[in-house]
């Protein structure tokens, strides 16, 4: 092998047209640290789980079918009223903003042709890795339920897609009670079908009205940050 001259060995341009004696950097690892949720402390006999956003990282895919199916009837829906407005049902969610934007709108269609351009991106979801390890780590030790606002349907058509939906116990979904979060009674429900005593209980929630339904019901919970606040803790690592 011709060894370039001394003097080639730091020119930008000249150096590239030369072979140098390769140099070994210890290795490095470059592998960020795998998040983790801290659980607060007790001897929890079942986990509650919200679904969106929470077991399944399913919101940035909801939001683009609120905005493909509200603009059809020209109606608005901001990123940041989305995740505000996290477990509110979709039907409420119709009905707000109608009244907002005082806009008439058929609510039943509205909320079937969100639901089904969701489904259409559903290939695209993924479980949400730092609940996902709470999940596989405590299956079969104590029971889950998840407690959405979704419909039974989306609950279950994403639980289905990441391969989960065998692992819950129950599903208390949007039908099943007559006021959602943030009152307690989807989380109270979902005790009781567990045959678990709330305050024995632990809620995964990533919106501020699950977690004031978790407090109102007397249950211990842990946040799960939204995919914003996860793009962002990433990109500053990086």
């Amino acid at each position: 092998m011709r060894l370039a001259p001394r003097w080639l060995d730091t020119h930008p341009i000249l150096c590239s047209a030369w072979e140098r004696p390769a140099r070994h950097s210890p290795a490095v690892n470059l592998e960020m640290p795998k998040p983790q949720l801290v659980l607060p402390p007790g001897d929890f006999q079942a986990y509650l789980f919200d679904c969106d956003g929470t077991v399944a990282d399913s919101m940035p895919l909801h939001f683009i079918a609120w905005t493909e199916a509200l603009s059809e009837w020209g109606c608005l829906f901001s990123e940041e009223r989305f995740y505000e407005w996290g477990g509110v049902p979709i039907v409420e969610i119709i009905e707000r903003l109608g009244r907002e934007q005082h806009i008439t709108m058929p609510i039943a269609d509205v909320a079937r042709r969100k639901e089904q351009l969701y489904f259409e991106h559903l290939p695209r979801l993924k479980a949400i890795p730092e609940v996902l390890e709470h999940i596989e780590s405590h299956w079969g030790r104590i029971p889950f339920a998840v407690v959405s606002g979704s419909t039974r349907d989306s609950v279950e058509a994403s639980l289905r897609m990441i391969g989960l939906i065998e692992k819950f116990k129950t599903l208390v979904c949007a039908g099943d009670y007559t006021k959602s979060k943030p009152d307690p009674e989807p989380f109270l429900m979902a005790a009781q079908k567990l045959g678990v005593p709330p305050e024995a209980c632990l809620v995964f929630e990533d919106t501020q009205m699950g977690i004031d339904a978790a407090r109102a019901a007397g249950i211990a919970w842990v946040r799960v940050p939204d995919p914003r606040t996860r793009s962002n803790s990433e990109a500053t690592k990086l």
